[in-house]
């Protein structure tokens, strides 16, 4: 009631705003000017089309009648023009300019220099290399369909012909035995472990190595060592020690002359019986005893324990060396061998043991070197493969030269009475008598070198190259 009230109250005010406007129409109608309904309110288009009643309101309703009307007639002009366009492409296209068809033609041009490919010349191909199959199916037209296969048969046969030409062959790649396989259950094999240890004994082989000794050495000469190692070695095989023993003895006396001059030379047989009593100890499970060495000696045992101790003092305590018998075994078994092959093998390498001309070369290389005179003797093939080349590091050209020095101690083996002990212990038959198999020839050295060295007196080492 209290809004009712109020508005009447006011009603005056609006009635006197309605006569106003009214006054104001009157006075344009008199004055002879029209005016039409805003049609641009909400972007209306088209608004003369539509009849407004000027004293209609334009509601939401009626703004959306407008609005579907505009779009259809938006559609209607739409579908005009795409008829046009249908209509001129049937008569063709439209007229062009003289300007518009000089500048196609340059572009023409221009896009036919740059297209254009000279033909490449065809190589003559000779009818001597091509098979006569091929030439007759290049007649009948039956290799038509086949040119790729044709051509890539063509270029394999002219490959084929210059390689055998210049003599050059594709060799197949050697298979590499894996030479453990056999022992993967063996516990004591140590498979996971053995390559890693011989590229420790490889890298440490040269660290206890003994130099060339027999210079400083007043009273020894290499016919006096090569006697005591055969004595060694006899003493080895009536105790029946092992070869592990044997070397090691040989390695231990080698590197002590290499620090420790010897004054006499009755005092080399006490250096190499306490070097053996020494490498029993370290190698053997029941070593010998000292009284049972003494008699083999005219020594005392103080002088032998009192030999043992110098030897240990100058060698730095020192024992785990590789010898090459620990590189012998691991290269006999790269081989693959038979019960022949390992005994040749361990022949040549004990003649290098006696023969002081050894002392040059490394262990690894005395015993690659001994497997590989031993295949050069009993003719195997190959002389060397890529199984030998993997495990033992080195080549056959690499092993030559030591190789030749073995086996030229072993065609000379049987000329001196006591150097004989190596010669008689594998000629016997549980050793397959291979000492008395003949020597590699293809790996001899000439004569003339022989007399010349025989001739250089007993002072200079043997050496056969």
């Amino acid at each position: 009631m209290q809004s009712y009230v109020s508005f009447s109250n006011e009603w005056p005010f609006f009635q006197s705003i309605g006569e106003a406007v009214k006054g104001r129409k009157q006075q344009c109608a008199a004055k002879g000017r029209s005016r039409k309904v805003l049609g641009d309110i909400g972007n209306l288009a088209n608004v003369e089309e539509v009849e407004v009643k000027p004293n209609r309101p334009i509601t939401r309703s009626f703004g959306a009648l407008l609005l579907a009307k505009a779009q259809a007639a938006a559609a209607a002009a739409t579908d005009k023009n795409n008829k046009k366009r249908v209509s001129a492409n049937v008569a063709g296209p439209p007229p062009v300019s003289n300007a518009v068809a000089a500048t196609k033609r340059v572009v023409q041009k221009r896009g036919q220099k740059k297209g254009t490919v000279k033909p490449k010349p065809e190589k003559a191909i000779d009818k001597e290399a091509i098979p006569d199959k091929e030439i007759q199916k290049d007649k009948t037209g039956e290799g038509d369909d086949n040119s790729k296969k044709n051509s890539h048969a063509f270029t394999s046969v002219l490959t084929a012909r210059s390689k055998a030409a210049s003599g050059i062959t594709d060799k197949p790649k050697e298979h590499i035995i894996d030479i453990d396989a056999d022992d993967v259950d063996n516990e004591l094999a140590a498979v996971e472990y053995i390559d890693d240890l011989y590229r420790f004994y490889k890298l440490v082989e040269n660290e206890n190595r003994p130099h060339d000794y027999i210079e400083s050495q007043p009273e020894i000469n290499e016919r006096s060592r090569a006697i005591l190692v055969n004595w060694l070695i006899e003493v080895n095989t009536k105790f029946g020690l092992s070869l592990e023993t044997l070397y090691l003895t040989i390695n231990i006396i080698d590197r002590f002359l290499s620090v420790k001059s010897i004054p006499r030379s009755e005092e080399l047989q006490l250096v190499g019986i306490s070097a053996m009593l020494m490498a029993s100890k370290y190698e053997e499970i029941w070593a010998p005893e000292v009284a049972s060495l003494v008699c083999l000696t005219t020594f005392t045992p103080e002088q032998i324990l009192l030999m043992e101790k110098t030897i240990l003092y100058q060698l730095e305590w020192t024992l785990t060396v590789p010898t090459p018998l620990v590189f012998l075994v691991r290269f006999i078994k790269a081989t693959v061998p038979d019960q022949e092959m390992e005994n040749m093998t361990h022949f040549l390498s004990e003649l290098g043991l006696v023969n002081y001309a050894t002392i040059m070369y490394c262990p690894s290389m005395i015993s690659a070197s001994a497997v590989f005179a031993a295949r050069c003797t009993l003719n195997k093939t190959p002389l060397w493969n890529e199984t030998l080349k993997l495990h033992t590091g080195y080549s056959q050209e690499q092993l030559m030269e030591c190789a030749r020095l073995l086996v030229s101690f072993h065609s000379m083996v049987g000329d001196e009475e006591e150097l004989k002990v190596v010669h008689r212990k594998y000629s016997d038959p549980q050793k397959g008598a291979v000492a008395m198999l003949p020597p590699a020839k293809n790996l001899l050295p000439e004569p003339h070198r022989v007399n010349e060295t025989e001739e250089a007196g007993k002072k200079t080492p043997l050496v056969f190259s």
